[in-house]
């Protein structure tokens, strides 16, 4: 399923597991994923000379039997314990793998999944995609969306879902040649080419398309871009969702991954410093 992204505002009550016998209770919750998710501080030190986003762990939320388990990681002894729960009041569906500020829990950064995600091969590098997610926001995510356009209107209008339901022309053809041409680029490694259809590409958009365009191939197109370096390391298949000959959002992903790429050839370590990766990204083209 498509990940889920974006606000979500959840108006509910955390609330903590009960002492019993003068000792703290054992959620069977947080003693079923406790191993799986101390792995993930296994991983971080094979990931992190990859990437400074792939330095920290983040909170974990479980979302398990109607309920939002709530887990921290505690960098002291490198585990996972459980900090609240609270009733899921949406219908979270089974699949979700999502960052987003968790407003019953101080509008805190987690990555929230479904417990099926630690049996998949990939589950543990999805988690960290979304802990790119994480790094994204505590960097400097919400200061580049206040200078977008598309997020200035989108909050006058209290639209929290434009970044999933933005009114794309992906079947403009002008655009789907120029993109198309611009992936076959930077797959042949012809800067010259790309820079040609990467101009071509703006001329086919409007100024709230080309926002939306570099908005998607900077955010999630790291965390795809960095997903695959993960992939490689652990020698699992590279996720070319979104390279498909009919373009959606996700193509986005596909195409910010190849960017990045080609960025990092012509200037190695851009990709370091995030919030120049996004101008880099969303420079018009030859300015």
């Amino acid at each position: 399923m498509k990940k889920v992204v974006g606000l979500i505002i959840f108006a509910v009550a955390a609330w903590n597991a009960a002492p019993g016998r003068g000792q703290e209770a054992v959620d069977p919750v947080a003693a079923k994923y406790a191993a799986p998710l101390a792995k993930l501080f296994e991983l971080r030190e094979r990931f992190a000379p990859l990437h400074p986003a792939l330095e920290k762990v983040y909170p974990v939320a479980v979302v398990e039997n109607k309920t939002f388990h709530i887990f921290e990681p505690s960098l002291k002894d490198g585990s996972y314990r459980q900090v609240a729960a609270a009733p899921d009041t949406f219908d979270i569906p089974v699949g979700v793998r999502a960052a987003m500020p968790l407003a019953f829990w101080g509008n805190r950064m987690a990555c929230v999944v479904t417990g099926e995600v630690f049996d998949e091969p990939a589950g543990a590098v999805i988690i960290f995609h979304e802990f790119v997610h994480c790094a994204e926001w505590d960097c400097c995510e919400q200061k580049l969306k206040e200078g977008l356009a598309i997020f200035q209107d989108a909050m006058k209008r209290q639209d929290y879902m434009w970044e999933l339901q933005f009114p794309f022309r992906y079947a403009n053809p002008a655009f789907i040649k120029a993109y198309r041409a611009l992936l076959e680029a930077w797959d042949a490694g012809d800067d010259a080419a790309a820079a040609r259809e990467r101009g071509a590409l703006r001329d086919a958009l409007t100024p709230a398309e080309w926002e939306y365009l570099t908005w998607q191939e900077w955010k999630e197109g790291l965390a795809r871009h960095l997903e695959n370096r993960m992939r490689s390391l652990l020698g699992l298949a590279e996720n070319v969702n979104g390279g498909g000959p009919l373009f959606d959002r996700v193509t986005f992903y596909r195409g910010g991954d190849k960017l990045i790429r080609a960025l990092e050839r012509s200037r190695p370590g851009i990709s370091h410093d995030l919030e120049g990766l996004f101008r880099a990204i969303s420079a018009k083209p030859g300015a």
